[in-house]
């Protein structure tokens, strides 16, 4: 194991040591292909690395190799501390631990075969990333045959404490993409980059139709049905391993000049919410072993870059007078859904 994997299997054990009495589950990472891509592909995130034809602003890196590189180094870390977990302290604290991971659902803009198989591949560069070691023990072959040798590998001992290094899979869901195939003879783009190593032109909107409604943030597209299909795409590829929704939200503007009253009228998110949980039911119906859901988020909150621009809370965090809370109309909803349920 690399230095890595030490620092974050000590931290890792004493985090069992001080909670472990009372925390029952644990995720090892949360979006750890938000950290690589990011923080080390496009550099809007901590902290802050891209290539320099990409982001001139960024502080140095090469978003061809250290997105993978991270990565790999997020793998190798997470299975040390599953390990540590699973041999010394499983049996007496009587938890579980695995990891969460985020993604895109992916539609194909066409029926045509080199559509479809350009959006498998763009859940290959995203999910399958981190879920095929965990499954498998190495990277999905299409990231194997085109990133090729910039691509780390694993020792035979590392692949073989990868496979089943988990007891869940939290999954992060919030939007959908349309990914379609690069046109025929398309040259291999100079310099390479994490970003079109997968050969799949990735947007919002089909023949200027967006793929669903936009919410505040730019990059959140609300399409419900992704949830259902990317959990039936786990059940199939991944052996039904145990699920929680661990993140599934949309956000509103931050605007401090609209009235409190007003604020807190959120018809949106509740539509958000029933649809992705009716997608969810039919999701379970069909065999698929979910066995949790959260909403992100019970609060405003300080979101990544975003910082307090955007609100995902079912309360209303009044930030001007001393964090007061107040439900917001899905916070009604919920206890209503809850109560139906």
């Amino acid at each position: 194991m690399c230095i890595h994997s030490d620092d974050f299997r000590a931290y890792a054990e004493l985090c069992y040591k001080e909670f472990g009495d009372r925390v029952r589950y644990w995720t090892t990472f949360n979006e750890p292909h938000t950290v690589s891509n990011h923080g080390y592909a496009i550099g809007v995130h901590a902290p802050g690395r891209c290539s320099y034809w990409y982001d001139q602003t960024c502080l140095g890196g090469n978003s061809g190799t250290e997105p993978y590189l991270v990565t790999h180094n997020q793998l190798l870390a997470h299975v040390a501390a599953v390990e540590l977990y699973k041999n010394k302290y499983q049996a007496c604290q009587k938890g579980v631990i695995g990891i969460t991971v985020n993604t895109y659902w992916f539609v194909p803009t066409s029926k045509a075969k080199h559509d479809i198989d350009a959006a498998f591949r763009a859940l290959d560069f995203i999910l399958g990333w981190f879920m095929d070691p965990l499954i498998s023990g190495d990277y999905p072959h299409s990231m194997r045959f085109l990133v090729g040798k910039r691509l780390p590998k694993f020792t035979d001992e590392e692949s073989k404490l990868l496979k089943g290094s988990y007891d869940f899979i939290g999954i992060n869901y919030y939007s959908a993409r349309y990914a379609s195939a690069y046109p025929a003879g398309y040259s291999v783009p100079t310099p390479p980059s994490y970003m079109t190593d997968n050969y799949v032109n990735v947007t919002t909107e089909l023949n200027g139709v967006p793929i669903g409604l936009k919410a505040a943030s730019d990059w959140l597209y609300i399409y419900p049905k992704g949830l259902y299909d990317l959990i039936l795409y786990t059940k199939e590829k991944y052996n039904n391993p145990i699920m929680y929704i661990t993140e599934n939200g949309v956000d509103e503007f931050n605007n401090h000049k609209v009235p409190l009253q007003i604020a807190l009228k959120d018809p949106d998110r509740s539509y958000y919410y029933y649809y992705h949980l009716c997608y969810l039911q039919a999701a379970i119906k069909e065999g698929a072993n979910v066995r949790g859901f959260f909403a992100w988020s019970f609060l405003d909150n300080f979101e990544w870059n975003a910082g307090y621009t955007v609100r995902f809370g079912i309360n209303y965090v009044d930030y001007a007078n001393g964090l007061k809370r107040y439900p917001k109309d899905s916070m009604q909803w919920f206890q209503s859904f809850l109560k139906r349920s």
